[in-house]
């Protein structure tokens, strides 16, 4: 049996920009994206922790060092600049395997990371 389990997160970001004339996805730091064991083209879900908000898109590299956290497209209705959120990555796996994974969790200090 396979079953989604948390492969990573991104806890606590707070959103830079939101650019609506984009075609979609969210734009994330590549550090931020290294540390996390995030890669680009990956489906996150968004979880937007000022107004309760939860969808999904995919991920695109943005500026290493930038801090940057950007919404795209449609997805930047859904936030404002400074909301805090927390990206999600899931990952399918066997049952038994997923009994002894343990996902990536990072907490940025400001969207940099704690060096």
């Amino acid at each position: 049996m396979m079953i989604e389990v948390l492969k990573s997160k991104l806890h606590c970001v707070q959103v830079t920009q939101a650019n609506l004339n984009y075609m979609g996805s969210i734009t994330i730091d590549e550090d931020l994206m290294d540390a996390a064991n995030m890669i680009e083209g990956e489906k996150v879900q968004i979880v937007n922790n000022n107004n309760g908000e939860r969808f999904e898109t995919y991920i695109i590299k943005g500026e290493r060092g930038s801090g940057c956290i950007c919404l795209n497209g449609a997805a930047a209705r859904k936030v404002a600049i400074g909301d805090t959120v927390i990206i999600i990555s899931y990952a399918l796996m066997d049952f038994e395997e997923a009994k002894h994974f343990r996902p990536t969790v990072v907490f940025p200090e400001k969207n940099k990371l704690n060096v």
